[in-house]
């Protein structure tokens, strides 16, 4: 019989199961094999002992690690795993790494809109769900109702930040289910974006997919009812095995050859008639915005977001907060792409030409961010 692990080598993650980015966290913990335990962030030891570790700020996900060091944001926690586990889920060829890389920044950020839109704004199916979990994430005691409902409150406003307000409900929702029948089609053959492992891509892509998309009462009956292979890629996501039972696939293994099948072409192709737009217009937001700083000194954190970008989906403007955490995700991808000779960039390049997202690789901002003490600063 196997023995359990002892509590004291086993990390600590702060989280929630109405979270989404503890969602890439837990994912990607799970498919690792790496024993964890999860708790919500409310603990008198994560106030006084995680919180000041993870920049002061209490955010979900934290990884509390048995040796008791602390890593906030789920993308940290990944890149600190795959940096100590010879990085087993970050594919190797030119291709896939760009793209594996460029579904990270998507899934962080490319999908907050429908995100939003679907939790916050059908109260009839979703409304009694979230004030459950909600409420679950709060200190326990007098006025945790009360503190539940304020924090739902701005999270409602969030979503229309992010440009989700009654005059683009409709062109959300068909863009949305258009995208999430393409992504299906694409797991009809293929159990996980790139083959039959799960990689950086997945982990980034489940963030919205699980917690908000495939969970939450009213969007998970779209999925099910549009996508199930969709579906079922959530519920593999969040299995330790490969699950992979329906396909002909069962080698755990990369598609062969840097393989980008057309399936996902087309995925990342309507990914990017909003994305794409989107991500031109934050930058040319937030460039204004540090042109105005006078003094944005080295190690300054970084704001959610300094403005609204206005851009155009299918014929409606959208106004949507410029978030310059998806420009340190995007510089990751544009430096994958710097560190490949000639021929991979031009067979690199090709791809992207054919997916209408090659404008991504020149669209930078003025300042570089990076991390000190577990915050996104400028650098």
């Amino acid at each position: 019989m196997t023995q359990p692990t002892p509590l004291d080598s086993v990390s600590t993650l702060y989280g929630a199961p109405l979270s989404l980015y503890t969602g890439r966290a837990r994912s990607y913990l799970i498919k690792a094999g790496i024993p964890y335990r999860e708790t919500m962030p409310i603990t008198e030891h994560y106030l006084t002992n995680v919180s000041p570790l993870a920049g002061g700020r209490q955010s979900m996900p934290t990884l509390e690690l048995p040796d008791g060091g602390v890593i906030r944001d789920g993308v940290a926690i990944i890149d600190h795993f795959e940096k100590h586990r010879s990085h087993e889920f970050s594919p190797t060829t030119p291709k896939q790494r760009i793209v594996s890389r460029l579904f990270d920044v998507v899934g962080a950020e490319g999908l907050l809109r429908p995100a939003m839109h679907y939790r916050w704004d059908f109260p009839e199916q979703n409304l009694a769900f979230l004030q459950y979990h909600f409420q679950a994430a709060m200190p326990r005691g007098p006025g945790r109702k009360e503190r539940a409902d304020k924090a739902m409150d701005r999270m409602r406003s969030a979503g229309k930040a992010f440009g989700a307000v009654p005059e683009t409900f409709e062109t959300i929702e068909t863009h949305y289910i258009e995208f999430l029948k393409i992504l299906d089609s694409h797991f009809l053959d293929q159990p996980y974006l790139l083959g039959g492992k799960p990689s950086v891509a997945d982990f980034g892509m489940l963030a919205p997919l699980h917690a908000h998309l495939g969970r939450d009462p009213g969007p998970l009956s779209l999925m099910q009812a549009h996508a199930i292979r969709v579906f079922r890629w959530v519920e593999r996501m969040n299995r330790p095995e490969l699950d992979v039972g329906e396909f002909e696939i069962q080698n755990g293994q990369y598609l062969a050859a840097d393989e980008i099948p057309d399936s996902l072409v087309d995925v990342l192709k309507h990914i990017a008639i909003d994305f794409v737009p989107e991500t031109q217009a934050a930058a040319a937001c937030i460039n204004d915005w540090i042109s105005q700083q006078d003094d944005l000194e080295p190690g300054t954190a970084c704001p959610r977001g300094v403005g609204m970008a206005n851009f155009q989906l299918r014929g409606v403007t959208i106004n949507a907060l410029a978030q310059p955490f998806r420009f340190y995700l995007l510089k990751r991808v544009q430096d994958e792409f710097e560190s490949l000779d000639k021929q991979q960039q031009e067979d690199v390049t090709s791809l992207l030409d054919a997916c209408d997202m090659n404008g991504l690789l020149k669209t930078t901002l003025s300042r570089e961010i990076g991390r000190l003490n577990n915050l996104e600063v400028w650098l």
